[in-house]
């Protein structure tokens, strides 16, 4: 057991100690590997990881040095941000898998939009956000600029416009932590989110230009810029959590550029682990096991894999306590 680390991290050493619980302390283990032999480490947030408040842990990550890299979607990237500003707005439903369709739409006719037990608040974490977004995407427009999408929400961030709404403590919110470091970011598809949606309505509505802000082609090629400058000596680790977008468009990158580019020496992907609770299956991205990703040219036979199958609310916490030596 390690001497230095704190409390957390004596309790799951101690006693996680087979099946999904060593899965977590071995990955845990593994990352820290990574770390200390100078690698870096791209995290995806799949499903409502920003709602769950994984801002908490993933910030500390972030400011430790311990992330160098966010893939996440729309949903993710807007959701820290919702909280921190609308924390005391939101409304917790313990007995979500109670409701009636038409109690369903009381929520939805008093402005609450439900993800699993908790409750968004529509005019406080949507409205807030967009008259500061708003602002950014025509202020770059009248001057001819183009930003991607985490780009203009890092300029509403650092222009201390939304201080005034702050809700929880800014050290909770990993979308601060990041702008205030400049980290990397792709947010794949986001056009499926709110703040997309409300792009898009601006663009109907003859108010902006679709190209205003940079798309997802632009992104994969950011991240390719990035990967092909950091995935040297150790190499560049992957850290998923969940499923979906936010980690299949990140991954995809190695393939793209030894197969599509037909560059050489491209390094696989030097560490892999996902957090994730659907069921092994057919057909599915989520449901595949790491060993797949080899015959897409995306890790290497002996690429460090680790896959733990549990609620990523839970294990993530857990894990990055770990590399925090909580």
């Amino acid at each position: 057991m390690s001497t230095q680390k704190g409390p957390i991290s004596q309790f799951i050493e101690k006693n996680y100690l087979h099946f999904n619980a060593a899965a977590l302390v071995d990955a845990a283990k593994g990352y820290e590997t990574h770390l200390l032999e100078g690698g870096k480490m791209l995290v995806s947030l799949g499903g409502a990881m920003s709602t769950a408040e994984l801002g908490i842990s993933l910030a500390e990550m972030i400011r430790q040095d311990k992330v160098h890299f966010i893939s996440c979607t729309g949903a993710n990237l807007e959701e820290d941000v919702m909280n921190l500003v609308a924390h005391s707005h939101y409304k917790r439903v313990p007995n979500y898998r109670d409701l009636t369709p038409e109690q369903e739409r009381e929520l939805l006719d008093q402005h609450y939009n439900r993800v699993t037990d908790t409750c968004i608040p529509e005019e406080e974490a949507f409205r807030r956000l967009q008259k500061h977004l708003e602002d950014v995407w025509h202020a770059a427009e009248a001057k001819g600029e183009r930003y991607l999408p985490h780009e203009y929400l890092y300029q509403v961030v650092n222009s201390g416009v939304l201080e005034q709404y702050y809700e929880i403590d800014p050290k909770n919110s990993w979308i601060i932590a990041a702008a205030e470091k400049n980290l990397p970011i792709v947010c794949p598809g986001w056009e499926d989110s709110t703040t997309g949606n409300i792009f898009a309505s601006n663009v109907i509505k003859g108010k902006l230009k679709a190209s205003t802000v940079k798309s997802g082609i632009e992104y994969m090629i950011y991240l390719t810029e990035w990967y092909r400058e950091n995935s040297s000596g150790k190499g560049v680790g992957f850290f998923q959590i969940g499923g979906g977008i936010s980690g299949d468009f990140p991954i995809c990158v190695v393939p793209m550029m030894y197969q599509d580019l037909e560059w050489e020496d491209v390094p696989f992907w030097a560490y892999f682990c996902q957090i994730s609770d659907s069921t092994t299956s057919y057909g599915s991205y989520s449901g595949a096991v790491p060993n797949e990703k080899i015959t897409w040219g995306k890790l290497d036979i002996d690429t460090p894999k680790y896959v733990i199958e549990s609620d990523a609310t839970i294990v993530a916490p857990l894990v990055f306590a770990y590399l925090l030596g909580q």
